[in-house]
């Protein structure tokens, strides 16, 4: 007779590198699709939180894998391995995301001019149910981004309003944020606009006040969350790249 060796596999690795593999498919659909708009914000964020318990899950199936075949010696290794590795790329960004949080004050709406901060109007007819209320930004949060963002300013510029007018015109246009709104008199403009975060989409309103005073073009600009209780420090990240921005466009003016 010939003997039959059964080798026995540790069920959790398996059960591992499925729920691992449904979470990154499911991380990448939804994060695509939020991006380019095929599903809305207050959904998507039902499908985030599933994905991290997902790759929690996948995780702790993984590591109850190598427990068995430690135990049992039974098989399974690459299956729990890679089970891991799908579950910690999943994890990652929400490490990030708690590493920003913990980082950044809880805010979702920031401004460059605390005193007078440009106002939204088209963001307020935007903004559907569920989504943040624009509120004035009173002492108490204006203490706070003060403190913690003294570098998020005005600008002051030597150039006629509609030269600094035309070249916030070409940079939006070259960041693909939508303009929804734009007033003015003759000495003030205000353009109001979508911006999305790179990654995963997430809207967020900008408003932009353009005005002359004193033979200078003065630039505010004004940020604020559609969605969540925390921007996690991206709010004051698009204000500063963007002046940034703006800071070396106007310069390249003075050197043609």
């Amino acid at each position: 007779m010939v003997a039959i060796i059964e080798q026995r596999y540790a069920p959790a690795a398996y059960k591992a590198r499925g729920v691992a593999s449904f979470a990154v498919v499911l991380a990448t659909t939804s994060a695509l699709s939020h991006r380019y708009d095929l599903i809305e914000t207050p959904p998507f964020l039902w499908l985030i939180a599933l994905c991290g318990l997902l790759g929690v899950m996948g995780l702790i199936l993984a590591i109850s894998g190598f427990t068995q075949m430690w135990k049992h010696g039974w098989h399974g290794l690459g299956a729990a391995t890679l089970g891991l590795f799908l579950s910690v790329l999943v994890l990652v960004p929400y490490g990030v995301s708690l590493f920003n949080i913990i980082k950044n004050p809880q805010l979702v709406d920031i401004s460059t001019d605390l005193q007078n901060p440009p106002e939204f109007q088209a963001a307020i007819r935007l903004r559907a149910d569920g989504a943040n209320a624009v509120e004035p930004i009173d002492e108490t949060r204006a203490e706070v981004i003060a403190k913690s963002y003294p570098d998020i300013t005005g600008r002051r510029y030597e150039f006629a309003r509609e030269s600094v007018e035309d070249v916030l015109d070409t940079l939006l246009a070259d960041r693909g944020w939508a303009v929804t709104s734009r007033r003015g008199d003759t000495s003030t403009t205000t353009i109001e606009a979508v911006a999305k975060s790179y990654l995963l989409g997430f809207d967020s309103d900008v408003v932009i006040r353009i005005e002359d005073q004193d033979n200078a073009t003065f630039v505010d600009m004004r940020s604020a969350s559609r969605y969540g209780r925390h921007d996690m420090g991206e709010n004051a990240a698009r204000i500063r790249r963007f002046l940034n921005e703006l800071d070396m466009r106007l310069q390249e003016l003075t050197e043609i």
